[in-house]
This record gives structure tokens, C-alpha cells and sequence, in this order.
């Protein structure tokens, strides 16, 4: 009974997300805000049971219970204990049951920390979540229930995707799921701000924690998913521009420019109605992501469903969500603060205005690019593909001024700045670059393709420069804030991320030959010699691995085992590469078809630097999490009863009785 359990669940839960979004809006409505103290024991419900909803269908995998349809189209027996737990998201309607359970424990972490909002703030927040909740809730109950039964139940299930059965996928999807819906919380609190029409600096103080939250785990999702597609799909490269990882980054690209746009509406009060609607198309792309995933219209690896039923009902709530709030957006637009005068350009504000500008400008270029096959097949132009060449001539150019920007801003400061004091913090940072931008690609691969040394000068620019601020900084002050470190760490993130892609994309080769045992070759400085192939019997699997002797200068560096895997219950095969890492760059081998007389097909990849690109991904995230910590978001903040009030006496009796 326990998938019975599971769904009686999922129905409790979309009962506790009407009450959590209905009852507190109708409160408001009617001026009774008593009932806004429905909304935290909802969302506390509806969490509890989404997680035992979510407990339930990772039982049914764990003990292999077939009679439920989606275990048995994901799972099977001889699969590894851990990958049967992570089949619970490998597919549509496991995947969109975390979703809903990562939305429920957001919606449990701001009922947590609600203690420092005013409770009309709070309820506001929690019912639009609520609201967001009930939609998908309503969808998977209705056409996406993972809870089917099958009966007679087989006695074996088919396999989960081959492409998935990758330590990678066990974390990718959940910390994917944790930044979109994340955002949410952004939303939430721009509609509340919308609804009350009080738009000023207080909501974005609540909202920028939340938003930076969202961003790290959305950064987190990307990086991991780079790395599973790197090692997995046997073709060398770390971004593929498919429409799917398109999907993720985009509301990464505009939530970028949300935090540096709260930063600036908290600290400057402008810019508000400008940081509402990036608010609101953060989460309406994150919205979008999950409709591309889930309603057919793409063809990709990352894709989860090909039901047209699905991808109409998530168009429907994807137009109400995000229709109602740019609707709300422009009733509201007359009521919301203008700045008493234009930001200067030589100031912190006019340069994170720019800084939004181009971000938002490029994730319009992802979105074209992305969308615009599917219109024109929807129109009936024909089957378009956009791929690398439209992304890297469109996207590269708005990327490069926009580096330059980051590391101008670090040295402004807010209102204005003398030009003779810009150039005072801008000649260091500038010739440091130079130098080191030209001597890292010199003395590593050479210095052969000058764009590539100029995107690793502009790297080491945006390293410079926040470095430098940070001892500015550290000068006039006995001690710096989280906050100023984590911002340090996160812009060198970008530095170290952009001197990796330029200098991979640059320097990058690759070489196809056919090889039989005991054949040798060169590339790239190596000496390669191919000693065979050997079988092997995995948990679920059959594999043939290669073994290839890596020498380089004479000397024996490593040996790397490719290998070709055929899967048995479905007769997939896949690739598993093999690569030799290192700081300044990969060798990656990857086996391909076999042929008559012993012969194979073998790929080589020189990626240099290719895990800089990681690594400054994951320095970007630590630098957020650090500012995650600074004491300003762990205290609460008193609030301006001229703008936020709370409850007053009478309506505390009211509550209490």
C-alpha cells in the first residue's frame, strides 16, 4: 500500500496548497488577517507531505516494486542500489516530484525565518508560492502521476537511461531543481511588493538573500551538469549550447542581474521597477526551462517528456503565472519610485545598470536562438537547427565587454567617481592583466591564437580587480564583512572561468585514427600506444575496455581505459571516456566503433584548462555561499513601520482568539 500512501499524499498536499494560497489572499481581500495565519501551518503541511509522498516512490524503487508503471519503466533489478534511488527524478514524473518537494522545503525555509518579516509579508509570500504549488500539484496529479499501478506486475523493469547511470546525475538534478524553483522565492516577494504597492527598498532586503540562494544552487546544477556531460557523452567538449542546458542558463544570466540589481535598489533606492520585472523573468524563464524539458517540443538528452497533453496544461500555467504577474507589473507601473535623478555613468550604480543591460541582452540571444527553430517549425517554415556557430558569433561579443565591466565596477564607488581616481585603481589591475594573461597561455600551450590570449587577459583583468579592491578595502578597514569576501571570491570565479574557456576554446585539438593493438601515435606532445582490449561484467552491463600507454618527453605518464558499455536490459551503448587530468589541461581518449582485423575507432581531445572553467564555477559558488553568511542576512533587521506594518493590537487579539 505504500504507493496508495504516496498518492493519498500528493492529494493532502495539493489540499494544504489551496489553504496555504487561498486563505491568506481572501484575508487580504477582506481585510481579516486572521486568516494570513493559515499560511505557515499549510506550507508546513504540504511539505510533510510532499517529502512522504517523495519517501514513498524512492521505497517502490529501492525495493523494486514493478507494479508501480514508472518503476518499472526506470528500473530494474541488477541496477546499483544508488542509481535505483536516483531513478526516482531520471524521469518526467519523479523528476517534477522533486521539483514540487524542493518547492515545498523553500516554502518551509521562509516559514523558518519569517520571524523577521511582518506577518502580512510572510502570508503574501507563502500564498503566491502556495499558489505556484497548487498548479503543479494539480498537473501531476492529473497527468503525471508517478503512483500507477500495473497489474499483473512484471516480474523484471526495463532500465534507467543509460545516458543517467552517472555519479554526476545523482547530484545534477536536484541542485538544478533547487535554483529554479528557488527564484520563486524572489517572485514571491515582487508580487507581494506589487500587490501592497509598496515598492521600495524593504522588499529587495528580504528578497536578496533568497535570490542569492537560488543563484548558487543554480550555479552549482550547471557546473555538475558541464561535468557529467564532459565525462559521460564521449565527445570531449564542456558545453554543447543544447537547447535544454539553454533552458538552465538563462535564468542564470538574469538572475545574475537581479542580485547586482537588488544590491543596488537596497543600497541606492532605484531601480525598483526595474528589479520587479527581473524578478519576474528570472522565474518566468526557470518556468520556461521546465516546460521545454517537459512538453516535447525539444529533442535532446536532457529532455524528460514527449506528451502533447503535458506540454499544453504546462503552457497554460506557465501564461497564468507569468501573464498575472506582468499584468499585476503594469497596473502597478504608474505607482512605482523613479530616481530623483539619472545614475552617472562613472558611478557602482550606472555600471551595474550596464552590467544588467548586457546580461539581459544575452540571455535574450540564448532565448532566440532556442526558441526560434520551434516557432519556425511550429509555422511551418521547416526543421531549423541554431547551433555553436549562431551562440559562439552572438553571445562571445556581448560577453567580452561585459568582463570588462566587472572589473570597472569593482573599482567606482556609488553616486560618482573622479576619473583621476578611477585611473589611480585601474593602472594596476590593468598591467597585471597584461602580464599575466600573456605569460599564463606563453608558458603553457603558446601563444598562436590571439583572441584566446585576450580572453585570458580579460580573465586576469576581472582577477586583478577584485583583488584590488578587496585590499582597498582592507586598508581602511581594521575588518571586512562576508559579504565583501564572498563578492571578491565570486568575481575571481568569473576570471578563472573566462581565462578557462577562452584559452580551451582557443588552444583546443582533437584527432580521430583507427588503431589495433599495438599500434602508436602522436598528438598533441604525447606518444600514445594502444595495447588492446579486455571484457568486463558490470552490475548491469557488459563492457570492453581499452588500455592506452600515455608517454610524454620518454617518459611513462599514465595509462587510460576508455571503455564501450552495452547495457542488458536495454541494448544501449555508451562511451566512457578516459582522461588524464590535470591543472593546465586534459588528454581525453574515447573509444569508438570496432572493425575487422582488431581495428578501433579512437577519438583524442587536448583540452587545456578545461578544468579552470569548473573551478571558477565552483569559486563563484563558495563566494555566494560565504555572503550567504554575513551577519546582516543571519539578524533580523528592524522594520520601518512607514512602509512594512505589522499587525496591530486589535488584530493580535483577533489572532490570538
Amino acid at each position: 500500500m505504500i504507493p496508495e500512501l504516496g498518492r493519498l499524499a500528493l492529494m493532502l498536499a495539493l489540499a494544504m496548497a489551496l489553504v496555504q494560497s487561498c486563505w491568506p489572499l481572501y484575508g487580504m481581500a477582506v481585510r481579516r488577517p486572521v486568516y494570513q495565519h493559515f499560511a505557515a501551518p499549510a506550507a508546513i503541511g504540504q511539505c510533510l507531505m510532499l517529502s512522504i509522498a517523495f519517501a514513498a516512490l524512492a521505497w517502490s524503487f529501492y525495493v523494486n516494486d514493478f507494479s508501480v508503471v514508472y518503476v518499472a519503466e526506470n528500473s530494474n533489478t541488477h541496477l546499483p542500489w544508488f542509481y535505483r534511488l536516483a531513478a526516482v527524478w531520471g524521469a518526467h514524473e519523479g523528476s517534477l516530484l522533486l521539483w514540487l518537494l524542493e518547492l515545498g522545503l523553500w516554502s518551509l525555509a521562509v516559514v523558518c525565518t519569517s520571524r523577521s518579516l511582518p506577518r502580512d509579508v510572510a502570508a503574501s509570500v507563502l500564498s503566491i508560492m502556495g499558489l505556484v504549488g497548487a498548479g503543479f500539484l494539480l498537473f501531476t496529479l492529473t497527468t503525471s502521476d508517478p503512483f500507477q499501478r500495473r497489474f499483473p506486475a512484471p516480474s523484471q523493469g526495463r532500465d534507467l537511461n543509460p545516458l543517467l547511470q552517472d555519479p554526476g546525475l545523482v547530484l545534477h538534478p536536484p541542485m538544478l531543481y533547487m535554483g529554479y524553483v528557488g527564484f520563486c522565492v524572489a517572485f514571491a516577494f515582487a508580487i507581494t511588493a506589487l500587490l501592497s504597492g509598496r515598492v521600495d527598498s524593504a522588499w529587495t532586503r528580504w528578497a536578496r538573500p533568497w535570490t542569492l540562494a537560488a543563484w548558487v544552487c543554480l550555479t552549482l546544477g550547471i557546473i555538475l551538469g558541464s561535468g557529467w556531460a564532459y565525462n559521460e557523452l564521449g565527445w570531449g567538449g564542456w558545453w554543447f549550447w543544447d537547447p535544454v542546458e539553454n533552458a538552465s542558463f538563462m535564468p542564470w544570466l538574469v538572475g545574475t542581474a537581479l542580485i547586482h540589481s537588488l544590491a543596488v535598489t537596497e543600497k541606492r533606492g532605484i531601480f525598483q521597477s526595474w528589479t520587479v520585472l527581473l524578478a519576474i523573468t528570472t522565474f518566468a524563464l526557470s518556468l520556461l526551462g521546465t516546460f521545454l524539458v517537459r512538453s516535447g517540443v525539444l529533442v535532446s538528452v536532457h529532455a524528460f517528456a514527449s506528451d502533447p497533453a503535458r506540454g499544453v496544461y504546462m503552457l497554460a500555467l506557465f501564461a497564468i503565472v507569468v501573464g498575472g504577474a506582468l499584468v499585476l507589473y503594469a497596473l502597478r507601473a504608474g505607482e512605482l519610485g523613479q530616481p530623483a535623478e539619472p545614475a552617472a555613468i562613472l558611478s557602482r550604480e550606472g555600471l551595474l545598470l550596464l552590467n544588467n543591460l548586457f546580461l539581459v541582452v544575452a540571455a535574450a540571444s540564448v532565448l532566440i536562438g532556442t526558441l526560434y527553430p520551434i516557432l519556425a517549425d511550429a509555422l511551418g517554415l521547416g526543421q531549423l537547427s541554431v547551433g555553436a556557430p549562431y551562440f559562439n558569433q552572438v553571445f562571445v561579443p556581448l560577453m567580452a565587454p561585459l568582463v570588462v565591466l566587472v572589473g570597472l565596477a569593482s573599482a567606482v564607488a556609488w553616486k560618482r567617481t573622479r576619473l583621476a581616481r578611477l585611473k589611480s585603481r585601474l593602472w594596476g589591475p590593468a598591467l597585471a592583466a597584461v602580464v599575466a594573461g600573456g605569460l599564463l597561455p606563453a608558458l603553457t600551450v603558446g601563444l598562436g591564437a590571439v583572441p584566446a590570449v585576450a580572453g585570458s587577459m580579460l580573465g586576469c583583468w576581472v582577477i586583478a580587480s577584485s583583488v584590488e579592491e578587496w585590499l582597498r578595502r582592507r586598508r581602511t578597514r581594521s575588518r571586512l564583512s562576508r559579504q565583501v569576501l564572498g563578492m571578491t571570491l565570486a568575481h575571481a570565479g568569473v576570471g578563472v572561468l573566462v581565462i578557462g574557456i577562452s584559452l580551451v576554446s582557443g588552444f583546443g585539438s582533437q584527432r580521430q585514427a583507427r588503431m589495433a593493438p599495438g599500434d602508436t601515435l602522436q598528438f598533441a606532445g604525447y606518444d600514445i600506444g594502444f595495447r588492446g582490449t579486455q571484457s568486463r561484467r558490470g552490475p548491469n552491463y557488459m563492457a570492453q575496455i581499452g588500455e592506452f600507454a600515455i608517454q610524454r618527453a620518454g617518459r611513462q605518464r599514465t595509462t587510460l581505459r576508455p571503455a564501450k558499455r552495452r547495457y542488458h536490459a536495454s541494448g544501449a551503448v555508451m562511451t566512457e571516456a578516459g582522461i588524464d587530468n590535470g591543472l593546465f589541461g586534459d588528454l581525453y581518449v574515447s573509444l569508438g566503433d570496432s572493425g575487422p582485423g582488431g581495428y578501433w575507432s579512437v577519438r583524442f581531445y587536448d583540452r587545456p584548462f578545461v578544468r579552470w572553467i569548473w573551478s571558477g564555477g565552483l569559486l563563484a559558488a563558495l563566494g555566494g555561499l560565504i555572503a550567504l553568511t554575513d551577519k546582516r542576512y543571519r539578524r533580523p533587521r528592524p522594520v520601518r513601520l512607514g512602509h512594512w506594518k505589522r499587525a496591530d493590537t486589535a488584530v493580535e487579539r483577533e489572532a490570538e482568539s
